[in-house]
């Protein structure tokens, strides 16, 4: 068949609608800007997954394209306790979305949405700069739903977040400092503040 040409069904042959497509722009939504905060902001929103729970690799929103990449891998031997990633539409002092630790029971890849409830927030100095994670629980997990706060959690998994934050940079020389946990009220505020 030569171009132009159909299949015995009457629909252009593969070849020709990849080469079409292909000739069209592609539209993408960027994760940052494209994707809602959610219907039910502050109280419920959209998390991009960056980072899936387990992972010693580091992934991050590239800005322009909007597409995940490598940042590194983790120079110490420490994995993300949980899925980490940002809300969409948000902005921080750092000028980079809104840093979210989400608590399920399994990994969610990079690229991922999913619902997340606050619980509370980390406030955390990374290299003398302001760097706050808030803390949340998957909305659609049935085992981490029910939490409203983060002062329900089992002690251990504060102590797991906390020491994994303090500890992930040790060995690039870069100085991490995690304060004391504050209030679902504070991270909800954080939230407003940054929309």
């Amino acid at each position: 068949m030569s171009s132009g040409e159909q299949s015995p069904s009457g629909a252009p042959k593969l070849n020709e609608r990849i080469l079409s497509s292909l000739s069209k722009r592609s539209v993408i939504a960027h994760p940052w800007h494209d994707i809602e905060i959610g219907s039910e902001a502050p109280h419920i929103v959209n998390c991009v997954v960056e980072i899936t729970k387990g992972s010693k690799v580091k992934y991050e929103l590239d800005k322009k394209t909007g597409m995940i990449k490598v940042d590194r891998v983790l120079y110490s031997s420490v994995v993300y306790p949980h899925n980490y990633g940002f809300i969409p539409r948000t902005l921080c002092e750092d000028n980079d979305p809104l840093d979210i630790l989400v608590l399920m029971q399994e990994p969610v890849l990079p690229g991922s949405v999913l619902r997340a409830k606050p619980i509370g927030l980390m406030p955390m100095i990374d290299q003398g700069e302001k760097d706050d994670k808030l803390i949340a629980v998957c909305a659609d997990d049935p085992e981490y739903r029910h939490y409203t706060d983060f002062k329900q959690l089992p002690p251990h998994r504060l102590a797991e977040i906390r020491r994994f934050f303090e500890d992930y940079k040790k060995n690039e020389n870069k100085e991490v400092a995690v304060n004391a946990f504050l209030s679902p009220e504070t991270a909800i505020e954080v939230i407003q503040n940054s929309t």
